[in-house]
């Protein structure tokens, strides 16, 4: 599984990942990643078969209207430290991925645990 972790998010959750083992890359490894718009993360996303984590509802609600592909691991924690973020992905991630692994499209991870919200078919 790979994954692209989201401009407003810090480059510290990537580093996490690739140390967990996987492939992560975050907006700022792009040309002017720190410029994305939310369109071309999600064409890269696709063409690069990556996860994108990110704390915009904007790719909430696109998955909403659109569907998956991609997946998306939505955070909606507001205002958090990066250590606490990290803390409270890294005590979810093993059942986040698990999720993914069974198809889950959308996963929502807040202060409060996590969700599979994806759309039934």
């Amino acid at each position: 599984m790979k994954f692209l972790v989201d401009t407003q998010l810090p480059f510290k959750l990537a580093v996490a990942l690739r140390r967990m083992g996987f492939e992560a890359s975050h907006t700022t490894d792009y040309k002017n990643g720190h410029l994305l718009d939310d369109e071309k993360i999600r064409e890269i996303a696709i063409e690069n078969q990556q996860v994108i984590i990110t704390k915009d509802a904007d790719f909430f609600n696109a998955y909403i209207l659109f569907g998956a592909p991609p997946k998306v691991l939505y955070l909606t924690f507001g205002n958090i430290s990066n250590k606490a973020l990290l803390t409270y992905f890294q005590d979810h991630f093993e059942a986040i991925y698990d999720l993914f692994d069974a198809d889950s499209e959308i996963i929502e991870l807040s202060r409060a645990g996590y969700a599979d919200r994806t759309l039934s078919t």
